[in-house]
């Protein structure tokens, strides 16, 4: 019971305020002191009217289950390499797959700036090099290759957790149960999706949820992007949309601080 009480305590108090706070107006008023005015639910109706935040929202959902699909793709595929490959191979595979996991943001997004680069990319001299003409694309100003390259950084820096999460159910598979399949002859797709599929299913339920959750909520990769020189109108997620109108940076009339409580 305390345990209880002081969960509903630090999670009731944030929402109820966040709730009274949305319903009222803040302007530079409010930084000398003056009390807000209550505006009741005019901020909703606002940020709900508003047709840049549906298109945000779509587009944020679109991105989230493409990313978690494309995470859930190569986790489950690299779990079952570390289960079939010799012991040193597979302790290189973690290692690599820990130091890409333990890789600051901030540096590995320098790392990734630097290799879509449009003028000194390595991207861009690789391609050119294989005769495919890119030189000189510019992979952050157009709204899709710049959701094409935050796809692949932000599945990089997912499929680690991915990957050890599925090899974990993975080793609670019986080897007898797939020997035994295996002599009845269900070949190596079958194994996969009779028996080891629906027996970490409930791992792959988990992993899958949690990487939706944080794939909805990316904000440092979307930003640090965005801050390389793209279209922030056009590649706006949920977090940057919401960092914006905290900020005061939209160009639309919002009650920003309003707003950014509503989020929350």
């Amino acid at each position: 019971m305390p345990a209880v009480l002081i969960v509903l305590l630090a999670l009731g108090y944030p929402i109820i305020w966040q709730l009274i706070t949305s319903m009222q107006h803040f302007g530079l008023a409010q930084q000398f002191g003056q009390a807000p005015d209550w505006v009741w639910f005019d901020n909703y109706i606002t940020l709900f009217t508003n047709p840049e935040t549906w298109l945000v929202v779509g587009r944020s959902v679109a991105f989230c289950l493409v990313t978690a699909a494309v995470t859930m793709a190569f986790g489950i595929g690299l779990a079952l390499l570390m289960q079939a490959v010799s012991t040193p191979i597979r302790i290189t595979l973690q290692i690599a797959l820990l130091l890409a996991w333990a890789t600051p943001v901030v540096a590995a997004m320098t790392i990734w700036n630097w290799m879509f680069d449009w003028r000194r990319g390595f991207v861009n001299w690789l391609l050119t090099n294989l005769g495919i003409p890119s030189q000189g694309h510019n992979w952050l100003q157009d709204p899709l290759s710049f959701f094409g390259v935050a796809l692949i950084i932000v599945v990089w820096m997912s499929v680690p957790f991915a990957a050890f999460a599925i090899y974990a159910g993975l080793t609670q598979v019986s080897g007898e149960v797939l020997e035994a399949a295996q002599l009845d002859g269900a070949g190596p797709w079958q194994r996969l999706r009779f028996i080891i599929v629906p027996i970490i299913k409930p791992v792959l339920g988990i992993v899958m949820l949690l990487q939706i959750i944080w794939d909805l909520r990316v904000f440092a990769q979307i930003k640090l992007l965005q801050d390389r020189g793209s279209i922030a109108s056009q590649t706006d997620v949920l977090g940057t949309f919401i960092y914006k109108l905290g900020l005061g940076q939209a160009t639309s009339p919002w009650r920003v601080p309003c707003l950014s409580s509503c989020y929350s």
